[in-house]
């Protein structure tokens, strides 16, 4: 067997087993010491693969593409530094739980630190911002290394998804020739349709004496607060609800949650308590006995004052898995177990005697009702930035997905994101909280079934404007709504805004760019509406765009914070007046 053939059947084994481990996705990036991994991809046809010319764009793509089926994509790359170009996806992947499987080529050992060209140090290049790496051996094709390179791709498809999900990173070193034989017999080898090494993942279930243990501490609490940040359990919204309305306990919905949207029901629902935690006192009328969290940290900061007002409050945080997202560095419990299995027995023990104060919740409801009249009225002639995210909201369709992004898009969407029946999963990279790959997640998402729209920042599109590449090659189906207020909108709420001096070159940072000419060199759909009833009319001509559609909106960073702030001050004022 000459060195082509055992390259070939070596890289198909692998190819192979990560398609009977479900692995159907494939990103790549064009290169030369790849080209093994690049051509048997392409060639199987139980995997899509999806060329991506920027690795960074397409490390971000594979992110979005991961996120929006919950299942692990692969990205694939050259040598060199384009393994380094995938880091900040992969930084992103690790904290917010996306199964990436990295696969890097490089250089074989004899030409690693001799100054051979593209070659760099791969080996564990990620650090710890991925759940496993192994340096793969060198290409052999006996049965015992053919079922060696076979355990490695289920291993890493397995791990990439058990527990907490997150990258991993396989590095293969390739000898030239490298070009396979695609003409061989029985290319992909192991006819089973088995995976090599299946495996069973069971969830994390308390038992009786732990609920028993729990509800004595919880037994004298009569003022409690269920609430629940970014996560993407499907079914999690209805179980919260349904322990909310058994306990009698606000529930406060993060947007990123997935429970303001959907059919379960939100009567106990609290959306719009970010603008009114806002407000020191109305926090402390709003002390709790106890909080039960859900998810990660809420991406509220008045929900953060909230809880550091509240030290002392005795709080149990449920996750999946063993992890410590206690940012606020209040004293908590933690419980690592199925959270739906979790809601289902505790809703169980309704009768249980916890004494809930009715005063207490409908304290909760009544606020909540001043905050969103205030919230969904009034128009203010020329679009600000919270009216062009409410009337997205107005006619985002059902059954679609809208993605995020950070600074001031995500936070007005958990201003103005109020309940609806439509089922819209929210997706965001939330992990670090970073403005970089914003259009590539998106558009990753958009690969999947079911409209996308993104909602992000001019600064945020700047970033990752040749993401918008990938958009255009295939074809996808992506709404873009543009918020341009020319530079870094949310530093405008910080103290650094007082600082006239330095504020707009350091902060503000202004690109002055006539972004619809980007837009249409890739092929895309524009409009820019001045009202919001206007931007209404230019998203739903969008959702019947085929391809790629961006509604650009122009607002002004100063008038957008007084708008905000008065909108802030009026429920504020209105609730103290209402509890005198």
């Amino acid at each position: 067997m000459d060195h082509t053939e055992i390259l070939t059947r070596y890289t198909a084994s692998f190819i192979d087993e990560l398609s009977k481990n479900g692995v159907t996705d494939a990103v790549i990036s064009p290169g030369s010491r790849s080209t093994p991994l690049a051509y048997l991809f392409a060639e199987n046809e139980m995997i899509k693969e999806w060329v991506i010319l920027d690795e960074r764009s397409a490390a971000f793509f594979a992110l979005g593409l991961a996120k929006k089926t919950k299942r692990p994509v692969v990205i694939v790359c050259t040598s060199g530094t384009a393994a380094a170009n995938y880091f900040p996806a992969i930084v992103e992947a690790y904290y917010s739980r996306v199964p990436l499987v990295v696969l890097t080529a490089d250089r074989p050992h004899e030409l690693r630190d001799v100054g051979a060209p593209q070659a760099i140090e791969q080996i564990k290049l990620y650090g710890d911002y991925v759940k496993w790496f192994h340096e793969m051996a060198l290409p052999e094709a006996t049965p015992k290394m053919l079922h060696y390179v076979r355990s490695k791709a289920a291993r890493a498809s397995h791990i990439a998804s058990q527990g907490n999900a997150g990258p991993v990173h396989l590095n293969f070193p390739f000898r030239e020739p490298l070009l396979p034989d695609l003409s061989i017999d029985n290319l992909w080898g192991d006819q089973n349709t088995q995976s090599t090494a299946p495996l069973m993942e069971g969830s994390k279930l308390i038992d009786e004496n732990q609920v028993s243990q729990l509800l004595k501490k919880l037994k004298s609490k009569a003022k409690g607060l269920i609430v629940c940040g970014p996560q993407t359990e499907d079914r999690l919204a209805e179980a919260i609800t349904e322990l909310a309305a058994a306990w009698r306990i606000p529930v406060l919905a993060d947007p990123l949650s997935q429970i303001r949207a959907g059919n379960h029901n939100k009567d106990m629902v609290i959306e719009g308590y970010d603008a009114f935690l806002r407000n020191e006192k109305i926090r402390e009328q709003l002390r709790p006995d106890y909080i039960i969290r859900f998810g990660a940290m809420p991406v509220s900061k008045a929900y953060l004052f909230y809880v550091q007002q509240h030290t002392e409050t005795f709080q149990i945080v449920v996750d999946n898995n063993i992890g410590f997202r206690e940012p606020a560095g209040n004293q908590t419990e933690f419980v690592f177990s199925d959270p739906v299995q979790f809601c289902r027995i505790l809703s169980e023990q309704a009768d249980y005697s916890l004494n809930p104060d009715d005063h207490w919740l409908k304290l909760w409801l009544n606020m909540n009702r001043i905050a969103k009249k205030q919230l969904t009225t009034g128009s203010n002639g020329n679009i600000t930035e919270g009216e062009a995210v409410r009337g997205l909201l107005d006619v985002i369709p059902n059954e679609s997905a809208l993605y995020i992004g950070n600074s001031m898009a995500v936070r007005d969407l958990d201003t103005f994101f109020m309940t609806t029946s439509k089922k819209v999963s929210v997706l965001a990279n939330r992990g670090a909280n970073g403005i970089d790959g914003m259009v590539s997640s998106a558009v990753g998402a958009a690969a999947t079934n079911g409209p996308v729209t993104l909602v992000l920042g001019d600064l945020s599109f700047y970033h990752d404007m040749n993401g918008l590449l990938a958009a255009k090659h295939y074809n996808l189906n992506l709404i873009i709504l543009l918020i341009n207020n020319n530079g870094g909108g949310i530093f405008s709420f910080l103290p650094q805004a007082s600082d006239k001096k330095h504020f707009e070159a350091l902060f503000g940072t202004p690109v002055d760019i006539e972004f619809k000419q980007a837009i249409t060199m890739y092929g895309g759909h524009y409009e820019q509406p001045k009202t919001e009833e206007d931007l209404k009319k230019a998203l739903n001509k969008s959702y019947q765009h085929q391809g790629l559609s961006v509604v650009e909106i122009h607002t002004l960073r100063e008038d957008n914070v007084k708008w905000h702030q008065e909108k802030w001050e009026t429920i504020q004022q209105e609730i103290l007046e209402s509890e005198d």
